[in-house]
C-alpha cells in the first residue's frame, strides 16, 4: 500500500502542472524548436483528393528528426529543464518514438538519458535510441508497468521523468506540428490526428482552436485499443488491457490525465480503424506518395478515408505521426 501511495505521489510530482497548457505554450514551444526541429512538408495527392472529393493536406511528420513528431515534445520538455536537472539526467519509457525523441534531445542538450523500452520494441527503434547515446532498460509491456519503473528510478537517482504524452511541455511541443500546418495552408474544416496517449491530439487541438476555430478535430486510435473513445463517450478515463495491434505507438491502455482534459474540452470525436485499414493506408502512402509510414502514422488518413462521405468539398488536414518501421516488417505487412 505504501508503495502505491509513493508512486501516486511521484506521478503527481513529476507530471501534473498547476494549470493546463494553453496555445501560448505551443507558441513558446515553437520558438524553442525553431532551427532545431525540421519544418516538415505538407503534401497533397491528386488521387486522394479525387477519391475523397476534398482537398486533403498531409502534414508529414515521418520526415521529422528521428522520424516522428515526438522529437518536438521531447526537445521542448528537455530544453525547459534547469541546469541542475540537466546534469542529473532524465528517464522515460516508450515503445520507440518517444524513446528516440528523448535520446536525441538529450544528446543535443548534453543530458544523460535512461529509457525503458519493451522487449518486443522495433529493432530499428531500439538501435536508434541506443545510437543516440541513451541507456536502455527492457521490460515486458504486457505484464510490467513501465511508468512505475521510470518513476521509481527517477526517485532513486534524482532524475527528471519525461512521460511520453501526459506532460504539459511535451504536448505543447507536439502541438507545433499542427501549428505549422495551419500557418502554411490556412483554416481547415476538419483535422484528423493519430492518437495513443493523447499528446499529439491535445497539442494539435490547442493549435486548431486558435488558428481555425471552426475546424472539427478528430482523434484516431486502433479499434483494438479504443480506450480514449470509451473515455470520451463516458466522460472519464477508462483503462483497458494493453491492446494487440500493429500500431505499436498507440498501444496505450489509458489516455493521459492532462491530455484527456484538453480532449474533452476541444475535440469533436474519436474514430477507430482496424489493422487491415492501416495496412491499406501504408500501401497507399508507399505506392501513390512514395513514403514509408509506420502503422501508427496511418491512423489519421485511414479514418479520413473511412469518413469520406462526410468530407466532400471540405479542406481536410491529416497529420502523419511517424515513419519508424523496420523495413522487413514493412514489407511483411504490405505483402499480407
Amino acid at each position: 500500500m505504501a508503495g502505491t501511495i509513493l508512486l501516486v505521489f511521484l506521478f503527481l510530482k513529476f507530471t501534473m502542472p498547476s494549470l493546463l497548457p494553453s496555445f501560448q505554450d505551443v507558441l513558446d514551444a515553437a520558438l524553442r524548436l525553431e532551427g532545431i526541429a525540421h519544418r516538415t512538408p505538407v503534401l497533397q495527392s491528386a488521387s486522394l483528393n479525387a477519391q475523397l472529393q476534398a482537398q486533403v493536406f498531409i502534414k508529414c511528420e515521418n520526415f521529422q528528426r528521428m522520424g516522428a513528431f515526438k522529437f518536438r515534445g521531447g526537445f521542448n520538455a528537455l530544453a525547459k529543464l534547469s541546469q541542475a536537472q540537466r546534469q542529473a539526467g532524465v528517464v522515460a519509457y516508450s515503445s520507440g518514438n518517444h524513446a528516440q525523441a528523448v535520446a536525441l534531445s538529450a544528446r543535443i542538450l548534453g543530458v544523460p538519458a535512461t529509457i525503458f523500452m519493451p522487449h518486443d520494441a522495433s529493432p530499428a527503434k531500439l538501435a536508434a535510441t541506443q545510437g543516440y547515446g541513451a541507456e536502455v532498460i527492457g521490460y515486458d509491456r504486457y505484464t510490467e508497468d513501465a511508468s512505475a519503473k521510470a518513476l521509481q528510478l527517477a526517485h532513486q537517482k534524482g532524475l527528471t521523468f519525461i512521460p511520453p504524452f501526459d506532460h504539459a511541455d511535451v504536448l505543447a511541443g507536439q502541438g507545433t506540428a499542427a501549428l505549422e500546418l495551419f500557418d502554411e495552408v490556412g483554416e481547415l474544416d476538419a483535422l484528423f490526428v493519430c492518437l495513443g496517449g493523447g499528446g499529439l491530439l491535445s497539442g494539435s487541438a490547442l493549435a486548431a482552436k486558435a488558428r481555425s476555430p471552426h475546424c472539427k478535430i478528430y482523434g484516431v486510435e486502433p479499434e483494438a485499443g479504443n480506450d480514449t473513445q470509451q473515455s470520451f463517450r463516458k466522460g472519464e478515463r477508462v483503462k483497458i488491457a494493453t491492446p494487440v495491434t500493429i500500431a505499436d505507438g498507440a498501444q496505450t491502455p489509458m489516455v493521459g490525465a492532462i491530455t484527456f482534459e484538453i480532449i474533452k474540452a476541444l475535440v469533436d470525436d474519436i474514430h477507430t480503424v482496424t489493422d487491415s485499414q492501416l495496412i491499406e493506408t501504408m500501401r497507399f502512402y508507399a505506392e501513390r506518395m512514395k513514403m514509408v509510414v509506420e502503422p501508427t502514422g496511418c491512423l489519421s488518413l485511414a479514418a479520413a478515408v473511412q469518413a469520406a462521405a462526410t468530407l466532400r468539398g471540405q479542406r481536410v488536414g491529416v497529420i502523419i505521426s511517424g515513419g519508424n518501421v523496420d523495413l522487413a516488417r514493412f514489407a511483411q505487412l504490405l505483402a499480407s
